[in-house]
């Protein structure tokens, strides 16, 4: 039952707004054995990660094997959740997708709006927001498998409110705009990326660098130009570790002072670290030797994965799992970034380890190297300066913006915070 409140909007359940809400098959139908090499795309988990589907990498069914399936197929406009796994995951098929016609996997379920009283991309924003969070995993088991419990049943009795259909596309276009600028961004970092490194492959892999002579010598690693030599990591690079303060005393922690593990890059896709998701004090400063490291520190994981890296736009201290390169040194952390990003697999190779793998540091600084001179590297560094600063200044701009919406959209769900032209 529907029942207007303030600013006109109307409160009611996701069942009468809902044309339809069903369920994907169950496992047996859609298994390995059924996938072929085209057909109807297969949804999964793994295609919920943002606001749209992403349209990649999909296992395929036959066309004849999900019309036997049709209910748990799905169209552009469908909203799809996933109820077991990964829960909490929600997004839209929108009318640019790359197919027209998908097939939910077992673990998800969806909603098809009534096109005359609710968005796909407003339920979408609302399930994304704190207060659709809270009330899509309220009835969530999280023993063994975390699972939404009856997912159909219980998605249709959700009460929301909802505005207008206008308001609702008003609200859609503020928060879409800051989402098309932050993928803008990162697409604009991602170009900028394979720029760099592509230089450094054009540099320092096929030698073809400003001043080349193209005489070369033999060394350890094969033929490097003239002028180059052989050497450890250890000569050109200044390395730190860390460690944890302990957790079970509180002085310690709830400070002021950013404290970084691996799990901080894990939840990253971006080169430059701008925030930490646990802080320490002065006094638990104290107990890491490294310190406080300075902003431009470069982190290489160093176990359970081997391979995760960042650099700092903070002061920093470090848990052992991390291997540290301080700014000033012979190899910039510019240029140590994507020598690391070519080599990883001659990193890990040098790891070991019985529960897992984990390179030390001094395993680390017997790597073997290429070493050029110093003034091909001080034009290296003037050419990929400028770029590096962009995808920082790119990257700051994201979490600015990142912000932004995340403080708007639940005042916006919620109609605390109403657009000028509906405030009537």
């Amino acid at each position: 039952m529907e029942k207007k409140i303030k600013n006109n909007w109307k409160e009611t359940t996701l069942g009468e707004v809902a044309e339809k809400i069903a369920m994907g098959p169950f496992g047996s139908n859609i298994k390995v054995e059924t996938f072929v090499e085209k057909g109807i795309p297969v949804i999964s988990g793994t295609h919920l990660n943002g606001l749209k589907l992403e349209d990649k990498k999909f296992n395929f069914v036959e066309t004849e094997h999900a019309e036997r399936l049709k209910n748990s197929c799905v169209f552009r406009g469908d909203v799809i959740f996933t109820h077991a796994g990964n829960i909490g995951q929600v997004a839209y098929i929108p009318k640019n997708s790359l197919y027209e016609k998908y097939i939910l996997s077992q673990r998800q379920f969806f909603l098809r709006p009534k096109e005359n009283e609710l968005l796909s991309e407003f339920i979408t924003y609302y399930f994304k927001s704190r207060e659709g969070q809270y009330k899509l995993l309220a009835n969530a088991n999280q023993t063994g498998v975390p699972s939404i419990a009856q997912p159909a049943s219980y998605l249709k009795s959700i009460s929301v409110n909802i505005p207008t259909l206008s308001e609702q596309r008003a609200i859609v276009t503020v928060l879409s705009s800051l989402d098309d600028k932050i993928e803008l961004l990162r697409e604009q970092n991602k170009i900028l990326e394979a720029i760099v490194q592509a230089i450094f492959k054009e540099w320092f892999v096929n030698f073809n660098f400003p001043g080349a002579t193209g005489k070369m010598v033999d060394s350890e690693l094969g033929k490097i130009p003239e002028g180059w030599k052989m050497g450890k990591l250890g000569d050109v690079t200044d390395i730190r570790g860390g460690t944890t303060p302990s957790t079970k005393n509180y002085d310690f922690w709830n400070g002021d002072i950013n404290w970084t593990s691996p799990k901080d890059l894990s939840n990253s896709k971006e080169i430059f670290l701008l925030q930490t998701e646990k802080k320490i004090t002065k006094e638990g400063l104290k107990q890491i030797s490294s310190g406080l490291l300075p902003k431009g520190t470069l982190l290489l994981s160093s176990r359970a994965p081997i391979g995760y890296l960042a650099i700092s736009n903070l002061e920093i201290a470090i848990n052992q799992g991390y291997i540290a390169f301080l700014p000033s040194q012979y190899f910039s952390n510019y240029f140590m970034f994507l020598w690391l990003k070519i080599n990883m697999e001659k990193v890990i190779s040098s790891a070991n380890g019985s529960t897992f793998l984990e390179i030390s540091k001094s395993s680390f600084k017997n790597i073997d190297c290429v070493i050029p001179d110093i003034n091909t590297l001080q034009e290296f560094n003037k050419t990929i300066d400028p770029l590096f600063r962009k995808i920082l200044t790119n990257t700051l701009q994201v979490q600015t913006l990142s912000t932004l919406r995340d403080t708007l959209l639940p005042e916006l769900m919620r109609g605390d915070v109403r657009l000028e032209a509906f405030k009537k």
